[in-house]
């Protein structure tokens, strides 16, 4: 499928943008207008753009249908202040009934069930139930167009963060299985990222990794290793010497095997297990005597 913007319409580029740019973080902004009235509205457009100072940029994007702004923006023009809280998954269906088109001077704090918490540095509330809220100052707002599907940039500095301590781990770091917070995918879909969804990946080799293009043949060319097991081969700083007398017996066997059959599949099928286990040096020492096979 190929897709230019303009000739599909706007609400269909919109799902297939929301389908592929995913999962996206929710953006929960808490808002009053002029007299005071609450409002409170979730954005999937959202992230954070720096720490010094901090910064967190989301966008109540005109609606695609009629071509309208939403009540967070008018009211960030307004007052330059909004709570950002984020949203666990213990409040995502709340969250979800917030977001109904409810008249201006709803309180979505109440239609939702939602409690409110005075804010320290700015006018609108903090949700309780959220497990992190940030007060922020609004300091510039950045319209991308003036048609419906049009982005509004509302660039947000922090100016206090508030945690709850029990989404805390003991080196008082935030835990994302605590904090258990969800993601908006496309359509009606969600994500959540805690359990098993959370996984972690080491950073770079701060020495630099030797690369996938410095990979023996016989493992660059592997019909059982995934571009993922390459990625983690070639984050290595050097290619270790082969060593199997150091390997327990059973490998030991499995690559005599291998040379006698000619045949190292066997031999990266282990070491990909090696690999997702986090066993590297056995990975390396099995895929090298499966090179040494290969040049005989």
């Amino acid at each position: 499928m190929k897709i230019v913007p303009g000739e599909i319409k706007t609400a269909q580029l919109h799902a297939y943008l929301l389908g592929s740019v995913a999962p996206r973080p929710i953006c929960f902004a808490s808002t009053i207008d002029e007299n005071g009235n609450a409002n409170l509205s979730p954005f999937s457009f959202f992230n954070v753009f720096g720490s010094k100072p901090p910064i967190l940029i989301f966008s109540p994007a005109r609606r695609v249908r009629d071509n309208t702004i939403k009540h967070t923006l008018e009211n960030a023009y307004a007052t330059k202040e909004v709570v950002i809280n984020v949203v666990s998954y213990e409040m995502v269906q709340q969250m979800n009934l917030s977001s109904c088109e409810y008249a201006a001077g709803t309180d979505e704090f109440v239609k939702a069930g939602f409690t409110k918490v005075a804010s320290d540095m700015v006018k609108p509330f903090r949700v309780k139930e959220s497990p992190v809220s940030l007060e922020c100052r609004v300091n510039q707002v950045i319209e991308t167009g003036q048609e419906g599907g049009a982005g509004n940039l509302i660039i947000c500095e922090v100016l206090c963060m508030h945690v709850d301590d029990r989404v805390l781990n003991e080196n008082q770091q935030i835990d994302p299985h605590k904090i258990d917070l969800v993601a908006r995918m496309g359509a009606d879909y969600y994500c959540r990222a805690s359990g098993s969804a959370v996984f972690e990946v080491p950073k770079p080799n701060v020495s630099l990794g030797i690369g996938v293009d410095r990979l023996p043949a016989s493992i660059k060319n592997s019909v059982v290793l995934t571009g993922n097991n390459l990625g983690q081969l070639g984050n290595s700083s050097s290619i270790p010497e082969v060593s199997i007398a150091t390997l327990d017996s059973s490998i030991q066997q499995l690559i005599e095997r291998a040379k006698q059959s000619k045949n190292i599949v066997p031999l990266h099928e282990e070491a990909k297990q090696k690999i997702e286990t986090g066993k590297m040096d056995a990975a390396w020492q099995l895929l090298l005597a499966g090179e040494l096979i290969s040049q005989q």
